[in-house]
């Protein structure tokens, strides 16, 4: 055995582990922390296939961000999971019958998988021989879809401004800092001076 084909198994046996101890782990850090593993062993999985680039993406963006971003909430906020258990199990018939349809189509699209004869020259042609896999990348995102990968950031950009603006809430009750107001203000009316006499107070 090689140890590309180690590197292989073991890559997928964690990545197995790790997803199926994320959904029945009863504890949500840990779960979050095999949801963790399980994509850090998918790096690993991209990068044995030549695709490093989308190897450190998962490793910076869903590791480094996403997966963080799950454990800081699940630690910080109080939720009775519990509670939420207890309303899951309502479901879990349908859950477990979604589950094995889903293993049905996936069984039935792997029974008649067949590779084609042209599949190897269609990789060539995307990257050619000498052309690193982030090179190949590049010149393919911003020469022939640059467009359309303009678009997708300005849908993006919108997205997180419409969110922005539908989460924003004025509340009166609250004392908020209007920095203008402070620019503006006249030294005339914002200080008052007191004639204190001696022995007395204000």
């Amino acid at each position: 055995m090689s140890v590309a084909t180690f590197a292989f198994y073991l890559f997928a046996l964690c990545t197995i582990t790790g997803g199926l101890f994320t959904v029945v782990s009863r504890n949500p850090v840990h779960s979050v922390l095999w949801l963790i593993l399980a994509f850090l062993s998918s790096a690993g999985l991209f990068v044995l296939l030549g695709a490093e680039f989308v190897a450190m993406l998962l490793v910076i963006v869903y590791v480094g961000a996403v997966a963080v971003l799950f454990l800081f909430v699940v630690m910080m906020l109080d939720v009775d999971f519990a509670e939420l258990k207890a309303e899951m199990s309502r479901y879990l018939p349908l859950a477990l019958l979604i589950g094995l349809v889903l293993l049905m189509q996936l069984t039935m699209a792997f029974g008649v998988w067949t590779e084609a004869d042209t599949a190897m020259a269609a990789r060539t042609a995307v990257a050619p021989e000498g052309v690193e896999n982030t090179v190949a990348l590049g010149l393919l995102i911003y020469d022939q879809y640059i467009l359309l990968f303009q678009l997708a950031g300005l849908i993006l950009l919108v997205a997180m401004i419409g969110a922005i603006v539908l989460t924003l809430r004025h509340r009166k009750d609250v004392k908020r800092q209007n920095v203008l107001a402070q620019m503006w203000r006249d030294p005339a009316k914002a200080m008052e001076l007191k004639d204190v006499k001696p022995g007395q107070g204000l």
